[in-house]
């Protein structure tokens, strides 16, 4: 497994790269700064280092790293150049003639006593965190960076897509793979880097934006940051560090990022910084002197995605205007950040403070590119079907994601029916992603859980987090108020999952572990299984054996 990103694929040394090299190479590479011309990665694999390695590979630089096994992601960064050495050890640090110029690390992932770290130190080579590097290279650049608790991922590659289809090449650096290019980084030809900006350890603030968008803020990594004001605070200092001439976007819809808009709009304003607001207006009273310059006025579930009527105005269109906006992804929180993605897309690709929205064409491009917007790998991601179950995998791992993803996909099943006019349902598979969150958001969790139909909790992915006594996967199954079961044994999940399913049910995969590698596993359970209403071989909180869910009636309380 790659040492931040649990989702990688192992392979073995001898394994060939399914794919050619991109064709970032294409482009001229521009140059680096002497520091970054020899650059080693410790966690090079992870989907945040691997994107830094392309780029700089791209750019002309020198790039060794390291990391827990092989993954496919190394065997292509591989295939370009890089020298990577699997396990860590001081040796690692000599695979570039002359040694490295500096060498990169994240907070989160690598301890500090990981021993390349120390030797590093030891030989007085610098040692910088990944979000510092990334500042570096999008210098000479106008820059749109992507902030918020949930739907970084998703709203940045949308934005990206987006620029793209109306004819831009931007550099971006993106924590999953479109599924479109199945790359999460590139170089490109174009003065244009768009990006995610992760507040998780305050690390966004290494970055000076021209074009920030805020989806929400809402409490999160509190095991860092120690308190909501804190972590809120961190908001505030990004945004005031917005270049002048630029812009900040924020969601009108949730109360955090509205809050943010209503704390810092007269200061960014006084030094020629836009606010602009979008989405119903949910909040907009958070923030009284921020436009609407795109108001989500209806929303319309179709199939596996929907359709969005947004009213755009000024300075996105020169005239009051509602325009439809396809989406291929579910989820009026997903219709959120495609609007969102399509202001950023439109002001990062404008001149500094440039209130003209520029040539129809290019708006008209933008829109049509979220159109064609192919997903993110883990992001609501159609994994397969077996027995006429879906499996889809996602990377919700916080109680409003999860909230989220699982209020779209009832809505998505709800709109297509099922076998015979019954109406298929929704089975999450989740597995909490830290103990500390875990204890921090049981209640939300399991309130967030019972959208679903049934559900099968696995146990704590602790990643970097050491167990905590009498905290485990139970601590939210206990919670739940619909049927679910509490699986402790990744080994026997699949089956259990393939014995609670019938004919026109959804099975999501949920978390930022490795409950992803259980899709296929549950599609080849699937395979072979009845889901014709066999119990399930589990357990409910009290201990007692569990029957697969009956049929579900109306549901309450479901959010977008």
């Amino acid at each position: 497994m790659s040492d931040d990103a649990a989702s990688d694929d192992a392979v073995s040394d001898d394994a060939v790269s399914d794919g050619a090299v991109s064709d970032e190479t294409a482009s001229a590479p521009a140059a680096l700064p002497e520091q970054l011309s020899r650059v080693h990665m410790v966690g090079i694999g992870g989907a945040g280092m691997s994107g830094l390695a392309r780029i700089l590979l791209a750019r002309g630089g020198q790039v060794s790293g390291s990391d827990a096994k092989n993954s496919r992601g190394i065997l292509e960064l591989r295939t370009r150049g890089a020298r990577v050495q699997v396990g860590h050890d001081p040796s690692a640090l000599d695979q570039i003639p002359g040694g490295p110029s500096v060498v990169v690390t994240t907070h989160a992932a690598i301890p500090k006593t990981n021993p390349e770290l120390v030797a590093a130190r030891s030989r007085g080579i610098p040692v910088l965190l990944r979000p510092r590097v990334l500042a570096q290279l999008m210098t000479g650049y106008r820059s749109l960076l992507i902030a918020g608790t949930h739907g970084k991922t998703s709203t940045t590659s949308m934005a990206v897509v987006a620029l793209q289809h109306a004819g831009t090449d931007p550099s971006f650096a993106i924590g999953g793979e479109l599924n479109e290019s199945g790359t999460n980084a590139h170089h490109g030809g174009d003065p244009i880097f768009v990006a995610e900006a992760d507040e998780s350890d305050g690390s966004l603030l290494e970055y000076t934006p021209d074009v920030v968008a805020v989806t929400n803020i809402d409490a999160d990594h509190l095991d860092f940051f120690g308190s909501i004001e804190a972590y809120v605070e961190v908001f505030d200092r990004f945004a005031a560090r917005i270049t002048t001439g630029g812009s900040l976007v924020v969601c009108l819809d949730d109360p955090g990022s509205a809050a943010l808009a209503g704390r810092v709009a007269e200061s960014l304003t006084a030094r020629g910084v836009e606010v602009l607001g979008y989405g119903r207006g949910t909040h907009a009273a958070l923030a009284p002197t921020v436009p609407n310059v795109a108001i989500l006025r209806s929303w319309e579930p179709r199939g596996v995605g929907g359709a969005a009527t947004v009213r755009f105005a000024a300075p996105l269109s020169r005239d009051d205007d509602d325009r439809r906006l396809i989406l291929p992804l579910p989820g009026e929180h997903m219709a959120l950040n495609a609007i969102a993605a399509v202001i950023g897309a439109a002001r990062v690709g404008a001149p500094a403070g440039a209130a003209d929205p520029g040539t129809p064409d290019r708006f008209d491009g933008i829109l049509a590119g979220i159109g064609s917007f192919g997903g993110v790998h883990r992001r609501f991601e159609f994994r397969g079907q077996r027995g006429g179950v879906e499996v889809i995998d996602d990377y919700a791992h916080h109680p409003t994601e999860v909230r989220a993803v699982l209020s779209a996909a009832q809505d998505m099943v709800a709109a297509r029916g099922g076998p015979g006019g019954t109406r298929g349902r929704v089975v999450a598979v989740f597995q909490p992603h830290l103990y500390s969150r875990t204890v921090e958001f049981a209640d939300e969790f399991a309130a967030a859980l019972d959208l679903a139909d049934a559900v099968v909790v696995a146990d704590v992915y602790g990643a970097r987090e050491a167990p905590i006594p009498g905290v485990s996967g139970r601590t939210i199954s206990d919670k739940l108020t619909v049927p679910g079961i509490f699986a402790p044994d990744l080994s026997r999940l699949a089956a259990q999952v393939a014995r609670l399913t019938r004919p026109g049910d959804v099975v999501l995969t949920l978390g930022a572990g490795d409950i992803t590698m259980q899709g296929p596993e549950i599609l080849a359970a699937l395979a072979t299984a009845s889901t014709t209403g066999d119990a399930a071989t589990g357990t409910d909180s009290a201990g007692s054996p569990v029957d697969g869910p009956g049929e579900s009636g109306d549901r309450t309380g479901r959010v977008s």
